[in-house]
C-alpha cells in the first residue's frame, strides 16, 4: 500500500493558531479580573507589558536561530541542539518533552473540572473518580486524534479560535454597554498580600506557550519563514488583546475591587459582565483548554521524535506512521499523560513544570546570544538581535522563575545539569557543528594572540609533542605512554602520514582523522590528531616536524617509534640527524607492550652528562610519576665514568641537578672500562619497568648505532632513546623559577 505524503502546514495553520491559542486559553479567563481587583489598571499594564517584553524577546531569539538554520522535527529543542550542541540540547529537550506530556494532563483535568462544575449538584457531589474518568477520556481523545492527524487537529482549532475571539467581543459588548466609570488605578492587595511580584508571577503563565507552532517545525511547509512571522505576530497578538482586556476589568461599574480580587470568582467575572454571559465564556473557556491540550500533545512527541533520531533516545520512537505522524511517540506521551492523573498533588506539579519550561526561554535567548557573540562566518540570520538583549530575556526569564517558585528553580537547575552530565558520559557522536565549538575557537584565537605577543620564557615550558605513527591500534603502548607525558598540561598531536601516491587514503583523509579520534575516545585517550600528505616521507617528517605548531605552542618534542625493519631504522635515524637543527627534541620510543598493575613501579635513567639529555630524561619521568597509576614509581639514576675523578665531579653534579629540580632520585654512578658501558647498562636495567638512555647526535654510523639500539631494546622492557635539541648550551629549564 502506497504511503500518504505527510501534510505540511503553513504560518497561519501550523505556527500563529496553535501559538495565540496556547497564549488566549485558561488563565486569561481565571485570573485577569484577580490581577486587576488587587493591582490596579497601571500596574496591570505594566505587568503584562513586563512578561510580554520577556516572551517577546524570547521569540525574536527564536526566531533569530530559525532563520539561520535549516530547522528540522523537534523545534527548540532541534534549534538548542544546533546551537549549544547535542548534550545541552538534550538537557534542555528532556525535561521540555516531560513538561509538554504532563501539560496534556493539566489541560485534560482543567478541561474535566470546567466541565463538571456545570453538574446540577456541583461537582463535589459526584464520586472522586468521575473526574479522573472524564480527564482519561480527554487524554485518549486527544492522543487518538492527534496520532491520526496532525491536519485534523489544526484544522479543529480554527473553531475555537474563533470562539475564543467571539468571547472577548463579548466581554468588550457586555463592559460598553452596563455601567461604567472611570478607571481603577490603585492597589489593593486584597488577596494577594505578598505583593507585586506575587501577582506577576502568577500571572506570567498566561503569556507562556508561543512556542507551540515552533515544536511543529518539522511540519512546516518553511519553517524560516513561518517561525518568525507566526510566533511574534501571535506574541503581539496576545499583547495586544491582553492590554484590552484590563481596560475593561477596570471601568466596569457591574462588579466591585472586592468582588474581582476574590480568588475564587474565576471565569464568573467575564460570564457576569460578558454579552450572553456563560453561553459564550464557557463553552471558550472549553475550547481553548482543549486547544492548549492539542498543542502539547503534538509538540511533546516530535521532540521525543527528534531525541530519538540524534541517539538520545531509543530509536524506534522515531518511527512514523504511513501519514507521516509519529505514532508510537504520541501514545507513548498520552501513557505518561495518563499514569499522571493519579500522581495526585497536580497544582505543586504544575509550578514545576512551569518552572521547567522557562528554562526553555533561557535556553533560547543563551543560544541567540552566543551565536552573536561569536561572530562565525556562517550565523548569517536574517533577524538580528544584539546578544545583550537575548542575555536581558535570559536573566528576565530567570528571575521569574525564582518569583515563581525559589525551590522549583533550584530544581530546574539541578535536573538537567544531571541530565547534561550523565549525556557528556555517554559520549554521544555529534552529527553537526554548533556554537560550542565556535565558543572554543573564538577562545583559542583569543588565546593565540595573546601567546603571540608574548615571549615564551622558560618557567613555563611545556611538552607540546608531535608522535608519528601509522596507526593508533598498532602502536597503543607507545601512544599510550606519550599521551600520559604531557596529560596534565601539554598537548600531543598524532600525525599520520600518507603520500600523494595513495589515491585511496587521499580521497578519505578526513575519514582517516576522525577514524583516530574515535580509536583514541575507545581507549579513554586526549590528542589531536591530523593526516599530512607528503610526496616523501622523510622529506615529509622533517618539514612537518621542523615546522610544527602555532605561535606560543609551536612542538618542541617529537617521537618515532623504533621501526621494524632494517631499512626504516637507518632511514630514522637520518631523519632525526637532520631534525635535530630545528632545535626539537626527539624521542625514540619501544614500547612493546602496556605496563605493567604494579603501584610500585621503575624508571631508570641512564645519564652520560653530555648535551644535556639527563636534564630532559629527568623532566619526562617527574611527568610520568604525575600519572595516579606511577605515583610510586622509583626513579634510578644511574651513570658511568672511567676514573674515581670523573665519579666524583659526576655524583656533584648530578646531586645538583635533582635539588635544583626538587625531584627525588637514587644516585648511582660506577667506573667501568668503555667497552662495558652497554653491558652495564643490560644488567642493571634488566627489571626496570621503564629505561631512559640518551641518542647521541651528528652520529654517521647509522649501521653501528642501529646495532646498539637494537641490542638494548632487545633484553629491556621498555626504552626510550632521548634526544635534547631544545636546552643546549644553556640552563636547563626545568630548573629555573624566574
Amino acid at each position: 500500500m502506497k504511503k500518504s505524503r505527510p501534510h505540511k502546514f503553513g504560518t497561519f495553520l501550523g505556527v500563529y493558531t496553535p501559538s495565540i491559542l496556547t497564549i488566549l486559553g485558561l488563565i486569561m479567563y481565571l485570573r485577569f479580573g484577580w490581577v486587576v481587583g488587587n493591582v490596579g489598571l497601571i500596574k496591570t499594564i505594566a505587568i503584562v507589558l513586563m512578561a510580554s517584553s520577556i516572551t517577546f524577546i524570547t521569540g525574536l531569539s527564536a526566531s533569530a536561530i530559525a532563520t539561520n538554520i535549516k530547522v528540522g522535527v523537534g523545534g527548540e529543542y532541534f534549534m538548542i541542539s544546533r546551537s549549544l550542541g547535542l548534550e545541552p540540547g538534550g538537557a534542555i529537550g528532556i525535561p521540555l518533552y516531560l513538561c509538554r506530556t504532563l501539560s496534556v494532563t493539566f489541560y485534560c483535568y482543567g478541561l474535566s473540572e470546567a466541565i463538571l462544575i456545570l453538574w446540577p449538584e456541583g461537582s463535589s457531589a459526584l464520586p472522586a473518580y468521575a473526574l479522573q474518568g472524564l480527564t482519561i477520556t480527554f487524554i485518549v481523545l486527544v492522543t487518538a486524534l492527534s496520532g491520526k492527524s496532525a491536519k485534523l487537529v489544526l484544522k479543529s482549532q480554527i473553531p475555537i479560535m474563533i470562539i475564543v475571539g467571539i468571547s472577548i467581543l463579548a466581554l468588550i459588548v457586555g463592559v460598553l454597554s452596563q455601567d461604567l466609570h472611570a478607571p481603577v488605578t490603585e492597589s489593593t492587595y486584597q488577596s494577594a498580600p505578598e505583593g507585586f511580584w506575587y501577582v506577576f508571577a502568577v500571572f506570567f503563565p498566561a503569556v507562556t506557550g508561543f512556542t507551540a507552532g515552533i515544536g511543529l517545525s518539522g511540519d512546516l511547509k518553511d519553517p524560516q519563514k513561518s517561525i518568525p512571522k507566526g510566533t511574534l505576530g501571535a506574541v503581539v497578538s496576545g499583547a495586544l488583546i491582553y492590554l484590552i482586556i484590563p481596560l475593561l476589568l477596570a471601568i466596569t461599574g457591574v462588579l466591585t475591587l472586592e468582588q474581582m480580587a476574590d480568588p475564587e470568582a474565576g471565569v464568573t467575572i467575564w460570564t457576569r459582565l460578558a454579552f450572553l454571559g456563560p453561553w459564550l465564556i464557557y463553552p471558550a473557556v472549553w475550547g481553548a483548554v482543549l486547544s492548549s491540550a492539542f498543542g502539547s500533545i503534538l509538540g511533546g512527541p516530535r521532540i521525543l521524535q527528534a531525541l530519538s533520531m540524534d541517539g538520545i533516545m531509543p530509536k524506534f520512537l522515531s518511527k512514523l506512521s504511513g501519514s507521516g505522524q509519529p505514532t508510537i511517540a504520541t501514545w507513548i506521551s498520552g501513557i505518561i499523560a495518563i499514569a499522571a492523573v493519579f500522581l495526585g498533588g497536580l497544582n505543586t506539579i504544575a509550578q514545576y513544570v512551569s518552572v521547567l519550561f522557562l528554562t526553555l526561554y533561557v535556553a533560547v535567548n543563551v543560544s541567540a546570544a552566543v551565536e552573536q557573540l561569536i561572530k562565525e562566518p556562517s550565523y548569517r540570520p536574517k533577524i538580528n538581535v544584539p546578544w545583550y538583549v537575548s542575555l536581558l530575556g535570559a536573566f528576565a526569564a530567570m528571575a521569574v522563575m525564582w518569583l515563581i517558585n525559589p525551590f522549583a528553580f533550584a530544581f530546574a537547575l539541578g535536573l538537567e545539569l544531571v541530565i547534561f552530565t550523565y549525556l557528556m558520559n555517554k559520549k554521544l557522536e555529534q552529527q553537526w557543528g554548533d556554537a560550542s565549538t565556535g565558543i572554543w575557537m573564538h577562545l583559542s584565537r583569543y588565546a593565540l594572540l595573546r601567546l603571540g605577543t608574548k615571549k615564551i620564557h622558560p618557567r613555563n615550558w611545556r611538552p607540546i609533542i608531535l608522535l608519528f605513527i601509522h596507526e593508533i591500534k598498532g602502536h597503543l603502548p607507545l601512544v599510550k605512554f606519550t599521551e600520559m607525558l604531557g596529560q596534565n598540561s601539554g598537548l600531543l598531536t598524532i600525525s599520520r602520514l600518507i603520500t600523494l601516491t595513495d589515491r585511496e587514503e587521499l580521497d578519505r583523509r578526513n575519514e582517516i582523522v576522525f577514524e583516530m579520534q574515535q580509536d583514541l575516545k575507545s581507549e579513554g585517550l586526549q590528542a589531536l590528531t591530523e593526516v599530512n600528505v607528503v610526496s616523501d616521507f622523510k622529506l615529509g617528517m622533517n618539514l612537518i616536524a621542523a615546522s610544527h605548531g602555532t605561535a606560543g605552542i609551536k612542538t618542541n618534542t617529537v617521537v618515532f617509534g623504533w621501526s621494524r625493519t632494517h631499512k626504516g631504522k637507518l632511514q630514522e635515524l637520518q631523519i632525526i640527524n637532520d631534525l635535530a637543527k630545528s632545535k626539537k627534541s626527539i624521542l625514540v620510543g619501544h614500547i612493546p607492550k602496556a605496563f605493567s598493575w604494579k603501584a610500585n613501579k621503575r624508571i631508570d635513567i641512564w645519564w652520560r652528562g653530555q648535551d644535556r639529555n639527563g636534564d630532559l630524561m629527568l623532566l619526562l619521568s617527574y611527568l610520568i610519576r604525575l600519572n595516579e597509576k606511577w605515583r610510586k614509581t622509583a626513579v634510578n639514576i644511574f651513570s658511568i665514568t672511567h676514573s674515581e675523578e670523573e665519579k666524583t665531579l659526576m655524583e656533584r653534579h648530578i646531586k645538583f641537578s635533582i635539588h635544583e629540580a626538587r625531584i627525588e632520585a637514587n644516585i648511582h654512578v660506577f667506573t667501568k672500562a668503555k667497552n662495558k658501558t652497554l653491558e652495564t647498562l643490560i644488567q642493571k636495567s634488566k627489571g626496570a619497568d621503564l629505561v631512559f638512555t640518551g641518542l647521541a647526535r651528528d652520529h654517521d654510523n647509522f649501521e653501528a648505532r642501529t646495532k646498539m639500539i637494537d641490542t638494548i631494546i632487545a633484553e629491556l622492557k621498555a626504552v626510550v632513546f632521548v634526544q635534547n635539541n631544545g636546552m643546549k648550551n644553556e640552563t636547563p629549564i626545568i630548573f629555573r623559577n624566574n
